[in-house]
């Protein structure tokens, strides 16, 4: 069983700046990519940022240029630095990855971190 364990969210005024973790366990061969998605009140879960294990990164327009998406393959840990932070940012942000365990990828899910972002 793999585990994804977020952290870092909280509340922010806007313009402020977060950083969010989240670190995978359990029993795997290897991450392929590592991501966050975001899901505000009423609207649907929608990418944030992903990454592969060869560090190549992919941004939705809404937060390109203030969120940075980088990973740690050592730790097994995946990292947003979110800055400028904006009200419409307002979501539970969810850590994603796709785990291969032995000849099967896997995709497995956090449980999620609220952030908040006062204006």
């Amino acid at each position: 069983q793999v585990q994804l364990v977020e952290s870092g969210g909280g509340l922010v005024q806007a313009g402020g700046s977060l950083r969010l973790s989240c670190a995978a366990s359990g029993r795997f061969f290897s991450i392929n990519v590592m991501g966050w998605y975001r899901q505000a009140p009423g609207k649907q879960r929608e990418l944030v940022a992903a990454i592969t294990s060869g560090g190549i990164t992919n941004y939705a327009d809404s937060v390109k240029g203030r969120f940075t998406i980088s990973r740690d393959n050592a730790k097994n840990t995946v990292y947003l630095q979110m800055n400028s932070l904006k009200p419409e940012d307002t979501a539970v942000y969810f850590c994603n990855a796709d785990v291969r365990v032995i000849a099967t990828i896997i995709d497995y899910w956090g449980k999620g971190t609220l952030v908040t972002v006062s204006s």
